[in-house]
Protein backbone atom coordinates (compact mmCIF):
# COMPACT_ATOMS: atom_id res chain seq x y z
CA UNK A 1 0.00 0.00 0.00
CA UNK A 2 3.17 2.48 1.09
CA UNK A 3 4.41 1.21 -2.48
CA UNK A 4 1.05 2.71 -4.51
CA UNK A 5 1.03 5.68 -2.57
CA UNK A 6 4.71 6.34 -3.20
CA UNK A 7 3.86 5.91 -7.09
CA UNK A 8 0.69 8.28 -6.61
CA UNK A 9 2.63 11.00 -4.94
CA UNK A 10 5.62 10.53 -7.63
CA UNK A 11 3.15 10.71 -10.94
CA UNK A 12 2.05 13.90 -9.49
CA UNK A 13 5.28 15.79 -8.94
CA UNK A 14 6.17 14.37 -12.12
CA UNK A 15 2.79 15.71 -13.81
CA UNK A 16 3.22 18.87 -11.95
CA UNK A 17 7.02 19.57 -12.51
CA UNK A 18 5.88 19.17 -16.53
CA UNK A 19 2.88 21.56 -16.03
CA UNK A 20 5.43 24.26 -14.80
CA UNK A 21 8.03 23.57 -17.18
CA UNK A 22 5.93 23.92 -20.23
CA UNK A 23 4.48 27.12 -18.63
CA UNK A 24 8.12 28.31 -17.79
CA UNK A 25 8.83 27.88 -21.36
CA UNK A 26 5.99 29.44 -22.98
CA UNK A 27 6.21 33.02 -22.04
CA UNK A 28 8.88 35.71 -23.28
CA UNK A 29 11.99 37.08 -21.22
CA UNK A 30 11.76 40.75 -20.40
CA UNK A 31 14.78 41.41 -22.43
CA UNK A 32 13.18 39.80 -25.19
CA UNK A 33 10.18 41.81 -24.86
CA UNK A 34 12.84 44.92 -24.75
CA UNK A 35 14.76 44.06 -28.02
CA UNK A 36 11.58 43.74 -29.70
CA UNK A 37 10.33 47.00 -28.91
CA UNK A 38 13.41 48.70 -29.73
CA UNK A 39 13.29 47.45 -32.92
CA UNK A 40 10.15 47.91 -34.04
CA UNK A 41 11.43 51.56 -32.56
CA UNK A 42 14.27 51.97 -34.99
CA UNK A 43 11.90 50.78 -37.52
CA UNK A 44 9.13 53.58 -36.82
CA UNK A 45 12.22 56.06 -36.31
CA UNK A 46 13.46 55.47 -40.13
CA UNK A 47 10.38 54.98 -41.56
CA UNK A 48 7.72 57.41 -40.05
CA UNK A 49 9.61 60.50 -41.07
CA UNK A 50 9.58 59.53 -44.81
CA UNK A 51 5.94 58.56 -44.41
CA UNK A 52 5.08 61.53 -43.23
CA UNK A 53 7.05 63.64 -45.84
CA UNK A 54 5.44 61.62 -48.64
CA UNK A 55 1.82 62.55 -46.87
CA UNK A 56 2.04 66.60 -47.22
CA UNK A 57 3.64 66.08 -50.83
CA UNK A 58 0.50 64.51 -51.45
CA UNK A 59 -1.34 67.33 -50.29
CA UNK A 60 0.58 69.56 -52.78
CA UNK A 61 0.16 67.55 -55.66
CA UNK A 62 -3.30 67.45 -54.63
CA UNK A 63 -3.99 71.17 -54.43
CA UNK A 64 -2.10 71.64 -58.35
CA UNK A 65 -4.83 69.18 -59.51
CA UNK A 66 -7.96 70.69 -57.96
CA UNK A 67 -6.17 74.26 -59.48
CA UNK A 68 -5.75 72.84 -62.85
CA UNK A 69 -9.33 71.37 -62.43
CA UNK A 70 -11.11 74.86 -61.35
CA UNK A 71 -8.49 76.78 -64.63
CA UNK A 72 -10.52 74.23 -66.88
CA UNK A 73 -13.87 75.67 -65.51
CA UNK A 74 -12.83 78.83 -65.69
CA UNK A 75 -12.09 78.66 -69.08
CA UNK A 76 -15.39 76.89 -70.03
CA UNK A 77 -16.66 79.81 -68.40
CA UNK A 78 -14.79 82.37 -70.58
CA UNK A 79 -15.60 80.42 -73.83
CA UNK A 80 -19.40 80.85 -72.70
CA UNK A 81 -19.92 84.60 -71.84
CA UNK A 82 -16.72 85.60 -73.69
CA UNK A 83 -15.04 86.86 -70.34
CA UNK A 84 -13.40 85.37 -66.71
CA UNK A 85 -15.49 86.30 -63.38
CA UNK A 86 -14.12 89.47 -61.57
CA UNK A 87 -12.29 89.26 -58.52
CA UNK A 88 -15.37 90.40 -56.81
CA UNK A 89 -17.48 87.58 -58.66
CA UNK A 90 -14.94 84.89 -57.53
CA UNK A 91 -14.84 81.40 -57.62
CA UNK A 92 -18.31 81.34 -57.15
CA UNK A 93 -19.76 82.08 -60.72
CA UNK A 94 -18.55 78.82 -61.65
CA UNK A 95 -21.52 77.81 -59.57
CA UNK A 96 -23.93 80.84 -59.83
CA UNK A 97 -24.87 82.75 -62.48
CA UNK A 98 -23.70 86.29 -62.51
CA UNK A 99 -25.92 88.77 -62.90
CA UNK A 100 -24.35 90.63 -66.00
CA UNK A 101 -23.70 86.66 -67.28
CA UNK A 102 -26.26 86.27 -70.49
CA UNK A 103 -24.88 82.65 -71.94
CA UNK A 104 -23.83 80.97 -68.24
CA UNK A 105 -23.73 77.46 -69.03
CA UNK A 106 -22.63 76.06 -65.58
CA UNK A 107 -22.45 75.04 -63.26
CA UNK A 108 -19.30 74.39 -64.38
CA UNK A 109 -18.24 72.84 -61.44
CA UNK A 110 -19.02 68.87 -61.07
CA UNK A 111 -19.19 69.53 -56.97
CA UNK A 112 -22.33 71.71 -55.25
CA UNK A 113 -19.76 73.72 -53.55
CA UNK A 114 -16.09 75.24 -54.54
CA UNK A 115 -13.39 72.85 -53.18
CA UNK A 116 -11.11 73.42 -50.31
CA UNK A 117 -7.54 73.32 -50.56
CA UNK A 118 -5.69 69.77 -48.61
CA UNK A 119 -5.41 71.85 -45.58
CA UNK A 120 -9.31 73.26 -45.00
CA UNK A 121 -8.68 76.49 -47.02
CA UNK A 122 -10.35 78.60 -49.51
CA UNK A 123 -8.73 78.98 -52.80
CA UNK A 124 -7.67 82.05 -53.87
CA UNK A 125 -8.45 83.73 -56.86
CA UNK A 126 -7.45 87.27 -58.45
CA UNK A 127 -8.79 88.78 -62.32
CA UNK A 128 -6.49 90.11 -63.80
CA UNK A 129 -3.76 88.52 -62.62
CA UNK A 130 0.05 88.91 -62.54
CA UNK A 131 1.01 87.17 -65.35
CA UNK A 132 -2.26 87.30 -67.01
CA UNK A 133 -6.32 86.93 -67.00
CA UNK A 134 -6.52 85.43 -63.64
CA UNK A 135 -4.28 83.69 -60.90
CA UNK A 136 -5.55 80.85 -58.22
CA UNK A 137 -3.66 80.36 -55.32
CA UNK A 138 -3.66 78.13 -52.36
CA UNK A 139 -2.04 79.89 -49.15
CA UNK A 140 -1.01 76.12 -48.09
CA UNK A 141 -1.03 74.17 -44.21
CA UNK A 142 -0.20 78.02 -42.96
CA UNK A 143 -2.98 79.79 -44.03
CA UNK A 144 -1.85 82.63 -45.20
CA UNK A 145 0.03 83.78 -48.42
CA UNK A 146 3.40 83.33 -48.80
CA UNK A 147 3.65 80.66 -46.65
CA UNK A 148 5.69 77.74 -46.80
CA UNK A 149 3.92 75.88 -49.18
CA UNK A 150 2.42 77.73 -51.97
CA UNK A 151 0.67 76.63 -55.13
CA UNK A 152 -0.72 79.10 -57.52
CA UNK A 153 -1.63 78.83 -61.06
CA UNK A 154 -1.85 81.54 -63.39
CA UNK A 155 -3.85 81.38 -67.11
CA UNK A 156 -0.43 81.64 -69.29
CA UNK A 157 2.07 80.34 -67.17
CA UNK A 158 2.51 76.49 -66.10
CA UNK A 159 1.44 75.04 -62.94
CA UNK A 160 4.01 75.40 -60.28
Amino acid sequence: MKQAIFKNVARTRRARLAQLGARAQSGFTLIEMLVVLAIIGMIVGLVGPRVLNYLSDAKVKTAQIQIENIASSLDLFYLDTGRYPSTDEGLGALMQRPHDANAWNGPYLKSNSLPKDPWGHPYIYRAPGQNGPYDIGSVGPEGHEGGRVSVTRNRDAPAH
